[in-house]
């Protein structure tokens, strides 16, 4: 039997392994130029694979855009996706009505329930400097109860995520951001009803970590049915109880141990994901992740009938203005803006 908390180590492709519930996250990191007139990159595409490159020439990526980067409208069912924005702005819309600016700091939370279609879309809004981008999206799956729930989304506004500084015995420091769950006693805003997440025995939580040089971090335990990964995605790696795990490296880890986390000699960020695995059968198929195969054969018979509602939007890709601030407009005609 293996006691040591670090229980296995993975490398970072362009998908991260996940352990249920989370079912996928991928990190996006694109070093867009400046914007043209449609906030486009204002650069040649040519040798680019418009509405399918992934290949990231010159460091960025149109992903399913075709004019603005991002991803046109596509349908979900039976999952959510988290969007946690780093730097850049993203622009959701999607086939309730309802859509969204949000950028640097929010974080977008979607139950696609019984179904959804959306569009995230990478406006590059300057056109002078260049818009870099960088986001985590993340899937987190739903139980069968929760599957055909009525579809909803979450915004979670920067200034309502909180983070924990932590200093070291060195004066290191790092900075803990809850986006989902606890630190101690600091708690992340509540996910969406339908989630997971917000079953309080689920232990689902949501952490980036910001470690200065050769910081040193205590990450408390919890309870020891619960699934916790950490995914170290820059510095040059880190120390966890004492094994090395290089950089852009994943570490499936006990939930019920104290991990002392030891940055390296550069500035080191990671991403945590820690749940209660949910043990139901999983059945995928593209953007429907239900129990059986049956249900897929469901999701893509009504889809095909309904488009979970159609598209209102005029084109499969909306952005908003230049000039737009932060913002959500939900189904119900609610807008809401961050303070």
């Amino acid at each position: 039997m293996n006691d040591h908390p670090v229980l296995a180590v993975v490398p970072l492709d362009f998908v991260w392994p996940t352990l249920d519930p989370f079912l996928f996250c991928v990190h996006h990191e694109d070093a867009y130029p400046p914007g043209n007139e449609q906030m486009g990159p204002a650069t040649a595409l040519v040798g680019r694979n418009l509405g399918q490159d992934f290949a990231g020439i010159d460091g960025w990526r149109m992903y399913h855009g075709e004019v603005v980067p991002g991803f046109p409208q596509h349908p979900h069912r039976g999952f959510e996706t988290v969007t946690i924005v780093r730097r850049g702005v993203v622009d959701h819309s999607d086939s309730l009505g309802a859509t969204a600016r949000f950028a640097a700091g929010d974080v977008q939370w979607l139950t696609a329930g019984r179904g959804i279609v959306h569009s995230e879309m990478f406006p590059l809004r300057d056109r002078i400097q260049p818009n870099p981008a960088e986001l985590f999206q993340i899937w987190l799956n739903l139980p069968a109860a929760s599957k055909m729930a009525a579809p909803h989304f979450s915004m979670l506004w920067r200034h309502a995520i909180p983070e924990v500084a932590i200093v070291d015995e060195h004066g290191r420091k790092s900075r803990v951001t809850v986006v989902a769950g606890r630190w101690g006693q600091v708690e992340a805003p509540p996910p969406p009803p339908e989630s997971w997440a917000s079953h309080h025995d689920a232990d689902v939580a949501i952490w980036t970590i910001a470690m200065d040089p050769g910081a040193t971090l205590v990450i408390p335990p919890t309870r020891a049915d619960v699934g916790r990964t950490l995914y170290a995605f820059r510095g040059e790696g880190v120390e966890v109880a004492g094994r090395a795990i290089g950089p852009r490296h994943g570490a499936q880890v006990r939930a019920d141990a104290a991990l002392q986390v030891v940055a390296g000699g550069q500035p080191t960020e990671l991403l945590m994901l820690q749940g209660r695995p949910i043990g139901e059968p999983v059945a995928q198929h593209g953007p429907f992740v239900m129990n059986t195969r049956a249900e897929i054969e469901q999701a893509f018979a009504d889809y095909r009938s309904t488009r979970f509602g159609g598209w209102p939007w005029p084109s499969d890709g909306p952005v908003h203005a230049r000039e737009d601030d932060r913002f959500a407009r939900h189904a119900d005609g609610c807008v809401e803006r961050p303070q």
